[in-house]
């Protein structure tokens, strides 16, 4: 990467229970990313040095950021991020919920609930897929996120994430020990290590087919049901299920950069 990159970049912060994805945007262009943990609690000066290594290790001269977007599920690093970029960028973030005007009308009954990492996915999601459309997110927890075909944000579906599921499962069962999260050759396991990881990798796969196509049926639609993939884990799955259509590894920073122009009315860069 050269250091030739015109100015107005768009920094996104994705802040989930498990992992941290910082984004860079040229208008639409996401041109480099990087991924920490969540789990450690950073101060606004500690985000400060993180985000200024990241750029320059990617050649990418952190002045030419003028503008961020921050999608949270963790409000103290919301607060860090936030002062970070007041401080040190010396402007104020736009930080995604249920307030702001995304494009997408939300039908929960209480629409603050809806998490900012899924309000990111449904406007990313309609605006490169239209509706009706499912989301499934492979994070701390599995989600499915509902988008009607008039572009609303009907609902979805909170189940545990299959990285949770397994380390509850290796925490609680003291003969049971920590397996690779990956498919066995077969669904009937030789030994221990591979009846694991059937049972949850297998388990996840019938999981996802069995509640999209529930979802499907109590749509009552004749359209085409589009379903997408996103999170950590979805490559994995993505060859193995039966309803997932495509796989959209950035949807949700794609999705905070499209809130920031909408909020912002103009493209990044």
């Amino acid at each position: 990467m050269t250091t030739d990159i015109e100015k107005n970049l768009l920094l996104t912060i994705d802040i989930g229970n498990t992992n941290t994805v910082l984004g860079i945007f040229r208008n639409s262009e996401l041109i480099v990313h990087w991924r920490v943990s969540s789990t450690v609690a950073r101060t606004e000066d500690e985000c400060w040095i993180l985000v200024r290594m990241f750029c320059e290790s990617g050649k990418i001269p952190f002045e030419s950021i003028s503008g961020a977007v921050i999608s949270s599920v963790v409000p103290n690093q919301t607060i860090a991020f936030k002062r970070m970029t007041e401080n040190y960028f010396y402007f104020s973030p736009i930080i995604v919920d249920a307030d702001l005007d995304i494009g997408l009308k939300i039908l929960y009954e209480n629409p603050k609930a809806v998490g900012a990492d899924r309000l990111c996915n449904a406007v990313a999601g309609y605006h490169k897929y239209s509706g009706p459309l499912i989301i499934v997110d492979f994070g701390t927890a599995t989600t499915f996120d509902v988008i009607s075909s008039k572009g609303e944000y009907v609902g979805g579906v909170i189940a545990p994430g299959i990285e949770t599921s397994a380390a509850d499962l290796f925490r609680r069962a003291a003969r049971l020990f920590r397996v690779e999260l990956k498919f066995p050759p077969k669904v009937i396991g030789r030994t221990t290590e591979s009846s694991m990881q059937a049972g949850i990798m297998y388990g996840a796969v019938e999981q996802v087919d069995g509640i999209v196509k529930r979802i499907i049926e109590e749509l009552h639609t004749k359209k085409t049901v589009t379903v997408i993939a996103t999170g950590g884990l979805a490559p994995i799955l993505l060859n193995e299920t039966h309803t997932i259509h495509h796989l959209e590894p950035f949807l949700t920073l794609d999705g905070m950069r499209l809130i920031y122009e909408r909020i912002r009315r103009k493209p990044c860069g």
